[in-house]
């Protein structure tokens, strides 16, 4: 099982979400370290952003990629106020498996 290492997930019936103002520009984590077999790393990672028709403020990826060897990250700025966009992340190990998984940005105006 893929691990996330960011705080703040909440999880339901369809999986993990996470919260998001329209504004916040945030980096997050997937930890794939009790997925992976000993030995095996991370050799590639693709984020991949749910489409939504006549979106105007979709989400966007600004970066991703692969750190230490078991962990993937991905910064993701924009989307709609009032929308839930699912992300997902596809790896290829060095080995050549191959794995995916997703969660939800659900996005809200926030306030302290």
């Amino acid at each position: 099982m893929c691990t996330i290492t960011s705080t703040g997930y909440e999880r339901d019936n369809q999986g993990i979400w996470i919260r998001k103002d329209p504004n916040a520009a945030l980096v997050y984590t997937f930890d794939w370290q009790e997925w992976l077999p000993t030995g095996d790393t991370i050799a590639s990672v693709n984020y991949t952003l749910q489409v939504r028709a006549n979106d105007p403020t979709p989400l966007v990826r600004q970066s991703q990629g692969v750190s230490s060897g078991t962990k993937t990250y991905v910064e993701i700025s924009g989307g709609g106020a009032g929308k839930v966009y699912t992300v997902t992340a596809a790896v290829t190990t060095a080995d050549g498996s191959i794995d995916r998984r997703s969660f939800r940005i659900r996005v809200e105006n926030r306030s302290a």
